[in-house]
Order: structure tokens, then sequence, then C-alpha cells
């Protein structure tokens, strides 16, 4: 698929997402909208995945580690057609098979519950070694919050990957600098990532993670190694694309209002126009 079209579908994703949040009131707006576009490429470009068969045994699997993000999942599953884009509407909702966090059991598409913070990672390396024990050739992709990779047990996690040279493993961790608190290089650093995960013996790879081309450059080298596992560390703009919520702690867990969503999707219409442009 080329880029301007990858890139006009992450627009939709975000629109999807800032709808979802509006409508419950509550969620992650910052990191699902940072992450639009590596969940783009996952779900558009690079897994193996059959939305009219979730459950094929042959298809790659995908952990959302940071499992507070979930409307950023949920807004690409629907666009490629898991679910109806209208449920989106039914985020955190009495009822909804839409919850909070990804839940495996309800949601088409969502391959592990998670949520619990440095956990997603320890169930991604699992999946990977199952792959392995059964001679699958399936692969195995988690994304991860740099504020989560604080977590010891995304360490842990880490450490088996490498011992067990999953070369079937591709941690993505989204880069925005930024947590419920404020800067992670001020909460508690986990800087340089990029070295920790080297020294974890992991291939890294650091790109732009909203540049479709270094994207694709990325999870195309990812497949070439063999012997040990990849990390893509993706630097993001937290909130990219909603003007006022770009860059701003204060949008990692807070639904718009109204007024916001207005201009929020004002803003997404003007990016979606200027993509038709192109």
């Amino acid at each position: 698929m080329d880029k301007l079209k990858l890139m006009k579908i992450a627009n939709e994703v975000r629109k999807g997402i800032v709808t979802s949040v509006h409508s419950a009131k509550a969620g992650h707006p910052g990191g699902s909208l940072s992450a639009a576009d590596i969940f783009t490429y996952l779900y558009f470009e690079e897994l193996n995945i059959d939305p009219k068969d979730p459950k094929k045994a042959d298809r790659d699997r995908f952990v959302l580690s940071k499992g507070h993000t979930a409307p950023g999942l949920y807004s690409v599953l629907a666009e490629r057609g898991y679910f109806p884009k209208e449920d989106l509407k039914t985020l955190r909702h009495t009822g909804s098979y839409l919850q909070g966090h990804p839940d495996m059991k309800h949601i088409p598409g969502v391959d592990m519950s998670s949520g619990s913070l440095g956990q997603g990672i320890s169930a991604a390396v699992g999946m990977a070694i199952a792959a392995k024990l059964r001679g699958d050739d399936y692969r195995v992709y988690t994304l991860l919050g740099d504020g989560e990779i604080q977590e010891g047990q995304v360490w842990e996690a880490s450490m088996l990957a490498a011992h067990r040279k999953l070369d079937n493993l591709v941690v993505i961790v989204d880069n925005n600098n930024l947590q419920i608190d404020g800067a992670i290089s001020e909460v508690n650093s986990p800087y340089p990532i990029d070295k920790k995960f080297e020294a974890f013996n992991f291939h890294v790879i650091n790109i732009d993670g909203n540049d479709f081309d270094q994207i694709d450059a990325a999870f195309k080298e990812a497949k070439t190694v063999k012997g040990q596992p990849t990390a893509i560390i993706a630097k993001t703009l937290k909130g990219k694309g909603v003007s006022f919520m770009e860059n701003q702690a204060g949008w990692h867990g807070k639904a718009p209002n109204d007024e916001e969503y207005k201009i929020a999707m004002e803003d997404l219409e003007k990016a979606g126009e200027a993509l038709c442009q192109m």
C-alpha cells in the first residue's frame, strides 16, 4: 500500500480515537494518537491477519502492552473491518464489549487482554516461544509505552526474549516522552532506551514513529534479523493530529468536551482534505 493511502487511513484512525474517547467521556487520547501511524502500518501493511477469521491459527499476533491506549487499537480494528466503526461510540459504556482496556474474550482481533503495565510484553514473549516450540512461522508484535518501560517486568521479559533468540518477536516502544505525570525524563528516565535494549541483546532500530517511510523500512529490516529479537524505538508526538493535544501531558488520560471535540475533528478534517490534495 502506498504511503499516501496509509496516511489517509491513519487520519481516519485518529478520528475514531477522538470520537470514541469523547463519547465515553473518558479514556486515553494522547498515546493513542501518537501511535496511530504504527497501528495503521501494522494492521494495513505488516500483519498476516484476516478480519473475517480473527482466530486463524497462522495469524501474526499483536499485544498492546500499553493497554490504556485501547482507543487506538479499537479504531484501527474497526477501520480494518473487525467490527462496525459505529461501535466505537460505545467505548466504556455499560454493556459495551469495547472496554477501557483490551479484552480478548469479547473483542474480535484482540489477541491478549492487557492493561496492567509491563505485562503485555511478557505475554508476547510467551507467544513467540510457543511459535518456536511448535515450529509455527507466525510473528509476534507488541507495543509498549515509554513510561511503561519503567516497569521491571519489561526487562525480565526482554532478557528471556534475547536468551531464547526470539527473532520472531518485534517490540515497539512508543517514545512520545510523556506519561501521566509529565515528561518521562523527569519522572523516572529510561534513557537511553536504545542502549538498554542493545544491552539486552536486541537488534535495535531508531525511527520517527510518525513517518511512514521510516516505519516501513524498520519493519522490513526486522524481518531480516536472525537469532535475536528486534526493538523499534519510535520517536512520536503525543496527541499527534489534534492541535491542542500535541505534546501535552494533560491529554494522557482525559476526554475532550463538546467544544474541544469540535475543534479536534476540524483539525482532522483539514488534515484529510490536505491529504486528498496531494
